[in-house]
């Protein structure tokens, strides 16, 4: 009985199984937009499961589902729509743009709000617009794509510092840079000196460290209205980036791993316009000056050869190294070089330049369920500058995920690391025949204002027996460009981690409450040098070293509640606490009297100095916003921070 039993039993599940297996189909079709264009990698799910497929870049997908399963579709910036599946084998489908998504943008301290309930100008700028140009550092990305952002760099350098002002100057003495915000920590955007003798050189922006690849979008905080809730930090404005690692939500997706990789030529954008008329000398009388109005370089023009008395009838005269002061050591050490120097125009600053270079290569792979999502992105950026000796590496490695653990807690984080290497010649501030301050080198210094009669490519610039600098002059006292580019260098070498971790706890759908930690820790390795038998800053050379660590540490606990009072009025309020210390250690030496030529560590030097500093800052703040709206068209908000600044006398240490 009980094997005729066992027998009925295997015969049923078999029929069961059979039946299940005949119900299941293949089910393709095309997702597109209004305008009839399809949608690559859109989502298809299966609700109330995590099977799911995209769409392929003409937007056709195919899925195993059976019948009477529902099929969710979306895709970022439109409305997900559901098709219960029937008879048929084909399902085509249209979504249409979500216009409430495009009007929500980030305000601060993670806050959303409708773009039409804000009293402030917020500018947004996307994925797609930051992708669009050739540049490593993302304040120059942002230049021209903002409305009231003025970008300002140092110089063209590759990889050089970059200023960010938000709708004018505020402070005469202060600083006038925007806070950033990375991902709603507070992000580190200091361009610190290089130190040492070369004044007016500053190095690069920290926010070099950031990949814009890998970021999802950019609101720009304008005015003091919308930095209210970022205290004193934000009275500059304030930009918010979200990477796309820390952007990582919710929703279905398969498996994803993209790859990019990206090329650029770049080149000096412009030069001085030069006479081809003139050489060394003045009212037309040579000489090896810095001026261009000297003999002509025509034989039959105004101020012709003979009027030199240097000048051959081929057009040539003595070379500049065989008639140079024997002070200098000059005529001893280039015994070799020609006996006569042709007098024509060179093209001498077009011949100092080169071609650079920007290679980027990218790598993300990402992923995501109902509950649980992530991104992991890695970025490497390969610079050369336009100018010889200026160069820019970067890699950035940046993880991301969130999960919802229970019905109530959902935790979320981002952790990115940068390792960026900046090297360029020292390019301070030219007076035309010279640095603009006394004791410090560039290489444009004497570049720009070099005579269409030097040969400045072609003419040796190192003293073969002292390795000194030699130029044109007769008492060589020009420092040659590329002897400049050779023998001095500034560098810094910067590994920085930065990141957050939020959790989250939801009351209600009104009510919830959330913490977040951040991070962001920076060590900057300067390092600057110039050989001895230069003719600026110090002949007898210096090195400077330092290393910087940064510290920022932020704290934040916010309750965000959004009500609907009636059918007209709603409420939405933010009340939140805020703690952060900031910390800055500088530890180094300068030394001065190098022995050797071009040894470089301190004990090659004569005198040493120790270069050190020390700085810290608390700030506590709570924080309040609240909103009220009738009919979603009229809006009444009120805000308000209280800081407490430790650095500040403590009866005058509270800032509302």
């Amino acid at each position: 009985m009980r094997t005729k039993f066992s027998g009925i039993l295997t015969l049923l599940l078999a029929f069961v199984v059979q039946l299940t297996f005949a119900q299941e189909k293949t089910v393709s079709g095309n997702v597109s937009d209004a305008d009839g264009l399809p949608l690559p990698t859109a989502t298809v799910l299966i609700k109330g499961t995590t099977t799911g497929t995209t769409t392929d870049f003409d937007g056709n997908y195919s899925i195993s589902v059976s019948e009477g399963q529902v099929l969710q579709y979306s895709f970022v910036g439109y409305a997900t729509q559901e098709i219960t599946v029937g008879a048929s084998n084909s399902i085509n489908v249209t979504l249409e743009t979500d216009n409430a998504l495009e009007e929500v943008v980030v305000t601060a301290q993670g806050i959303k709000r409708e773009k039409k309930a804000l009293g402030y100008s917020v500018s947004t700028v996307g994925a797609e617009d930051l992708e669009q140009k050739a540049e490593g550092d993302i304040a120059r990305v942002l230049n021209g794509k903002a409305s009231g952002v003025n970008i300002t760099q140092t110089s063209g350098l590759s990889g050089s510092g970059t200023n960010v002002v938000i709708r004018g100057y505020s402070s005469i003495n202060g600083s006038n840079q925007a806070l950033f915000i990375v991902d709603g920590v507070p992000f580190s955007s200091d361009t610190n000196a290089t130190g040492g003798a070369f004044v007016g050189n500053n190095g690069s922006s920290r926010f070099l460290d950031l990949n814009p690849d890998n970021i999802e979008s950019v609101s720009v905080l304008k005015g003091l209205a919308a930095a209210t809730l970022y205290g004193s930090d934000g009275r500059n404005g304030v930009i918010l980036i979200t990477t796309k690692t820390g952007s990582a939500s919710r929703g279905a997706l398969k498996n994803e791993v993209s790859i990019s990789q990206s090329y650029f030529v770049n080149e000096v954008a412009s030069i001085p316009d030069y006479q081809d008329q003139f050489g060394n000398g003045f009212d037309q009388a040579f000489g090896w000056f810095f001026s261009n109005w000297g003999p002509s370089f025509n034989r039959d023009g105004l101020g012709g050869w003979g009027a030199a008395g240097a000048f051959d009838a081929d057009g040539t005269l003595p070379h500049p190294y065989r008639t140079a002061s024997a002070a200098t050591g000059i005529p001893d050490a280039f015994p070799n070089v020609p006996e006569r120097y042709a007098w024509r125009p060179y093209n001498s600053v077009e011949n100092f330049f080169r071609k650079g270079s920007t290679s980027t290569t990218n790598i993300s792979l990402r992923g995501a369920s109902e509950k649980v999502a992530y991104n992991v992105s890695f970025g490497h950026l390969d610079e050369e500058g336009f100018t010889p000796g200026n160069a820019l590496r970067r890699n950035t490695l940046s993880i991301g995920g969130r999960g919802q653990l229970s019905n109530k807690f959902t935790i979320s984080g981002t952790l990115n690391y940068s390792r960026t290497d900046f090297t360029t010649p020292p390019v301070a501030e030219s007076r035309g025949n010279g640095t603009f301050s006394a004791g410090t080198s560039s290489v444009f210094g004497h570049l720009f204002f070099t005579p269409r009669s030097v040969d400045l490519v072609g003419l040796p610039y190192q003293n073969p027996v002292t390795g000194g600098s030699v130029y044109y002059r007769q008492n060589n006292s020009i420092q040659h460009p590329l002897w400049t580019v050779n023998n001095a260098q500034v560098s810094q070498l910067t590994n920085r981690i930065n990141g957050q971790a939020t959790l989250q706890y939801d009351f209600n759908d009104n009510l919830n409450i959330f913490y977040r930690g951040g991070i962001d820790v920076y060590n900057e390795l300067t390092n600057n040098y110039q050989n001895k038998g230069g003719i600026d800053a110090n002949p007898l050379g210096f090195l400077t070293t330092y290393n910087i660590l940064n510290e920022i540490w932020d704290h934040s606990v916010v309750l965000n509640g959004d009500y609907d009072i009636n059918d007209k009025i709603g409420l939405t309020f933010n009340l939140g606490a805020t703690s952060r210390r900031e910390e800055f250690t500088q530890i180094g030496a300068a030394s001065t009297g190098q022995n050797i030529f071009d040894l470089n560590y301190h004990f090659n030097f004569d005198e040493t100095n120790p270069v050190n500093s020390y700085g810290f800052r608390n700030i506590t703040g709570v924080y309040g916003q609240a909103e009220v709206d009738y009919d979603n068209f009229l809006f009444l908000t009120v805000a308000g921070r209280n800081d407490w600044v430790s650095n500040l006398p403590t009866e005058n240490n509270s800032l509302f």
